[in-house]
């Protein structure tokens, strides 16, 4: 996911941590609308790490003129012991603000903004210490004070240049009701301060055809920027001239975004490459990109066919399933397929793999919430909007739609202690059923399939019925129809924490003790053949060598 440039003393040092295995690293996906079924903005996100996952509506409001807002550090650990909320800042604040949708990395506003995120990392001398801004922030403040795409990139740009940008490399995905747009941006540099008189920020935004769409996991994709295209291209004050100070870029050669300002991305080879590619081979399997390359492919590729919701939601559930680099094969997914591969530090590795990990699938244990948003421009407000909201690793969640005119979500979703087992969090039911499910995934899977498809099955066949009846509703008593909104998110929300731990203790009876325990009886459930043979079943008996 990110790294805090205050919190390290050397680039080279959390690099080496992030090769170790511990990098905590997001995916995104970002959809133009003529390449959706529906004709929606879709964009997806995977939040892979120990990261605040509690939702929270932040409501909106008219403010004095002589208000300020607070600037903070560690908004996204809340969860976490030893992260504390530092305040860096005080700015001045707007006279309006929009209610938005708060997790550790901000999703969505009342407007229909939405937004992902992933970290890229890039140059040492990027390094700004003296920046007020981490990513975070910024996305608070966009989805505050912006009303599109194209305005929160302005926002969030702004600020940054004037207060200073103190993160790694960071992207965002960020869509409205007709466009989508990937947002880049790191540091000016250990040199600058708030009184240098220059930019605090070095960025960069593209936007995606409507007819495509792109991906981004963790390497800057942003590449040659056209500076005569306003329209599709939007930057910082000091794109070239800083590039040029530092002698990365000379006047008259392609401007490159990501070969200029991260030329060598964070972790292993393909640690990036292999979800860029797993994207396209699901979406565009038509492309035939070689799935051995660790040079960048294309940002834009338009889908074989129109992209759905429910396909994003496969693409952040795949754990590289049916290709040969399958998370669910071979010896180290165990006897029974887990996927699952915990991180690797370097004193663990083989001599001979210091520089090696984990194939990185877009799926991930750790991840502590993901979510699809879809956005329409033929609905109003409060309903253009629904955020596919799963807490914990996309594989073994259920997404449930959250709108934009939500005005409160159940105490379940924010509330909840990362440290301490709780039955009354939602997040918990999520992380117990994937950790017990690693008991035997090949088991497991398909009962945790059958309720994803239940639960998610009922909340899409309602989708067009519902938004029907709460748009006319709306449009004759505006109060009445955020009440209806409010209500069925908040019903859906509630079904799902009942009955994801009715599932968790489900597969708690139906699966102990090397057992598949039903009505009817048990069976042992055993181990593979191969597995058997291979770990050397029956070794013990043969007789020893003499």
């Amino acid at each position: 996911m990110k790294r805090k440039i205050g919190e390290s003393l050397v680039l080279a040092a959390m690099i080496l941590a992030l090769t170790a295995g511990a990098a905590l690293a997001c995916t995104s996906v970002f959809v133009g609308k003529k390449a959706t079924a529906d004709g929606s903005v879709l964009v997806s996100y995977t939040c892979d790490g120990w990261y605040d996952h509690r939702l929270k509506v932040i409501p909106g409001g008219e403010h004095k003129k002589d208000e300020t807002v607070p600037i903070y550090y560690n908004i996204c650990y809340q969860t976490r012991p030893g992260r504390e909320l530092k305040k860096v800042l005080e700015i001045p604040q707007v006279e309006k603000t929009y209610t938005y949708f708060h997790v550790g990395y901000p999703i969505m506003n009342e407007k229909s903004v939405v937004m992902g995120e992933y970290t890229w990392g890039g140059r040492e001398e990027n390094e700004c210490q003296a920046g007020a801004f981490m990513i975070e922030q910024l996305q608070v403040l966009g989805l505050q004070r912006a009303a599109t795409a194209r305005e929160a990139i302005q926002v969030m740009g702004t600020l940054a240049e004037r207060y200073g940008y103190g993160d790694g490399g960071e992207a965002l995905t960020i869509g409205d009701k007709d466009e989508i747009w990937l947002f880049e941006i790191c540091g000016p540099g250990p040199l600058w301060t708030p009184g240098s008189g220059k930019s605090g920020a070095v960025w960069a935004a593209v936007r995606c055809p409507d007819d495509s769409y792109g991906m981004g996991s963790n390497r800057s994709r942003i590449a040659e920027i056209n500076f005569d295209d306003t329209e599709n291209f939007m930057y910082s004050s000091n794109v070239k001239t800083f590039a040029q100070e530092m002698g990365w870029w000379k006047e008259g050669e392609p401007f490159v975004f990501h070969k200029i300002y991260n030329p060598e991305p964070y972790g292993s080879p393909y640690y990036q490459q292999r979800r860029e590619w797993r994207a396209y081979n699901l979406l565009t399997p038509s492309v035939k990109l070689a799935e051995d390359a660790a040079e960048q492919y294309p940002l834009f590729q338009k889908p074989d066919k129109p992209i759905t919701p429910q396909d994003l939601m496969a693409l952040c559930r795949d754990v590289l399933e049916g290709t040969r680099f399958d998370m669910t094969t071979g010896l180290a997914a165990g006897p029974f397929g887990t996927p699952t591969r915990y991180a690797v530090t370097g004193s663990m590795k083989p001599e001979d793999r210091k520089g090696n990990d984990w194939n990185r699938s877009i799926s991930l244990f750790r991840c502590s919430y993901s979510f699809v948003g879809q956005v329409r421009d033929n609905l109003p407000e409060p309903l253009a909007a629904v955020a596919w909201f799963g807490m914990d690793q996309p594989i073994t969640t259920c997404y449930v739609p959250i709108y934009a005119g939500a005005q409160k979500v159940p105490e379940t979703y924010y509330e909840g202690d990362r440290v301490k087992f709780d039955t009354k969090s939602t997040w918990w039911a999520f992380n117990f059923v994937g950790n017990w499910a690693d008991l035997n995934f090949r088991a497991m899977i398909g009962d945790i399939r059958e309720e994803q498809g239940r639960l998610e099955g009922k909340f899409f066949s309602e989708q067009k019925a519902f938004e029907q009846k709460a748009a006319e509703l709306y449009a004759k008593d505006p109060k009445k129809g955020l009440e209806m909104i409010t209500d069925h998110v908040n019903e859906n929300m509630k079904a799902v924490h009942s009955d994801w731990w009715n599932l968790a203790w489900k597969l708690v009876g139906k699966y102990n003790d090397g057992y598949r325990i039903t009505g009817e009886g048990f069976e042992a459930i055993g181990y593979p053949t191969d597995w058997l043979k291979t770990v050397g079943f029956g070794d013990q008996d043969a007789e020893p060598k003499k």
